[in-house]
């Protein structure tokens, strides 16, 4: 069947693997572990190909199960999934969307009543039951009513709280000029109405909907943001800052004045200070393997409980759930924050963002120079590289009998494999080789000192993935 649940959700290329006949039959493993009583489900869809389709399908399969769905009128990002399981109290619910996956893919998230991404007991669970009854199906018909599906606005509810957790009487007569990188995803117009109302000055660009995304994957990497970097360049524009969500908006990158990127690790690092230190609020912090050491040296120094987990968000979300955690995130663009919910979501994040620069009357590139003064340079590089399905095996069992002792010149002095290898030199810089969960690449990411090194770091993981 093709259909595989990885770090989050089950993506697949349209037509090959996801499927109409593959979506029904997941729906229906769905619907059989979640089929109970009053059971009510949300359903929202992104703008991939087919998604609003796709999501239709989904809504009457889990409908026939006796499931009520709530299904979203329009495009929606996934936070707001999420949120209206939160916020009306849901079994679930199910986002059509392959994130930031290439165009050609579409995906299935489920979420689960706690209102984050669904973990591995209920993927594993989800999986044995593909197939194993036959597909139950109504018709749904827009306008009609069916009693089982009903269309629901839920941007209403989700832009109320997130208005209110924002601190708005700070940014009110604020001053400070933001672009939106909406990278054709559906965060589209969110962060401007997210702040009406104030004098921050939003300009947005990629905006509306492409089911190609311009040409390029639809994540906030560098690889992608070549457009956004020549526009944070332009002198005349005078942009303070440009925040950048991928395709379901769940992701954030960021890019400084001069063009340069600003990654989900120093996005997670300035937003914990800013908890910190001008929000007063306390608690724990997550971090996936794979991100920055800032954030380390800064629980250090504010006396904060760690959590160290691999890559994937909803390690964080049990911990959320689990424990008192103030903030947690992946490098890759999911945070989580806390008195929200365990989720991710990139609008949030880019207007907190702007609020830290309110509350201290700062540019971000001043905040960043105060960081590094205190805590030391960290530059982080990361590169993914297609590899044969033949190759894999071999690879992480070298790394696992037979890890480098020695990497550019530095010694290690620890090596970690709880998801994938992490190589760890003597001065805390580190380097990563790690087999996607969601796609058929290698993924490289180092962090060093100074860019000179973590490039060098990326060609020594490359050139011993080839080497194969």
């Amino acid at each position: 069947m093709g259909i595989k649940f990885g770090t989050d959700g089950w993506r697949a290329i349209i037509s090959q693997d996801f499927t109409f006949e593959n979506l029904r039959i997941a729906s229906q493993a769905v619907a059989d572990y979640f089929k109970a009583k009053d059971a009510v489900f949300v359903i929202g869809y992104d703008w991939r190909f087919l998604s609003e389709k796709y999501a239709e399908l989904a809504a009457e399969v889990l409908a026939a199960n006796g499931i009520k769905v709530l299904l979203s009128d329009k495009a929606v990002p996934t936070p707001l999934v999420s949120f209206a399981i939160k916020n009306k109290k849901l079994s679930g619910g199910l986002m059509l969307t392959a994130s930031h996956n290439p165009p050609y893919y579409n995906g299935l998230k489920i979420k689960a009543s706690y209102a984050g991404t669904a973990d591995e007991g209920i993927t594993k669970s989800v999986e044995a039951l593909l197939a194993k009854n036959p597909v139950q199906s109504v018709e749904f018909k827009k306008g009609v009513e069916s009693g089982m599906i009903e269309l629901t606005d839920l941007k209403k509810d989700y832009m109320k709280f997130v208005r209110s957790y924002v601190d708005l009487k700070h940014l009110k007569n604020a001053k400070v000029n933001v672009l939106v990188d909406c990278m054709h995803g559906v965060g589209d117009g969110y962060i401007s109405e997210i702040l009406k109302g104030t004098k921050i000055k939003i300009t947005q660009m990629r905006t509306g909907r492409d089911a190609l995304f311009g040409g390029v994957n639809p994540e906030p990497i560098p690889k992608n943001l070549e457009a956004t970097f020549s526009a944070m360049k332009d002198k005349k524009a005078k942009y303070d800052i440009c925040i950048v969500n991928d395709g379901d908006a769940d992701r954030i990158g960021a890019v400084i004045p001069g063009g340069k990127f600003m990654g989900a690790g120093q996005i997670m690092a300035l937003l914990l200070l800013h908890f910190i230190e001008d929000r007063h609020w306390k608690g724990g912090v997550v971090k996936t393997i794979s991100n920055t050491t800032l954030i380390d040296l800064i629980a250090k120094k504010y006396n904060l409980k760690l959590y160290e987990t691999p890559v994937g968000f909803k390690y964080i979300c049990r911990l959320m759930l689990d424990e008192d955690i103030l903030i947690g995130g992946e490098e890759s663009g999911g945070i989580g924050v806390k008195n929200y919910m365990p989720e991710r979501d990139g609008m949030l994040l880019g207007t907190l963002l702007v609020e830290m620069m309110a509350h201290r009357k700062k540019g971000i590139l001043e905040i960043l120079k105060d960081v590094e003064k205190e805590y030391g340079a960290f530059h982080y590089r990361r590169i993914d590289m297609d590899y044969p399905d033949e190759k894999k095996k071999k690879l992480m069992e070298l790394l696992k009998t037979n890890p480098p002792k020695n990497i550019c010149g530095k010694n290690v002095k620890e090596t970690k494999s709880s998801d994938g290898n992490k190589f760890i030199m003597e001065d805390n810089s580190w380097l990563i080789l790690r087999l996607s969960g969601t796609e058929p690449i290698l993924r490289i990411y180092a962090e060093a000192p100074s860019e000179k090194i973590a490039s060098s770091y990326l060609d020594f993981g490359k050139n011993l993935a080839l080497s194969m």
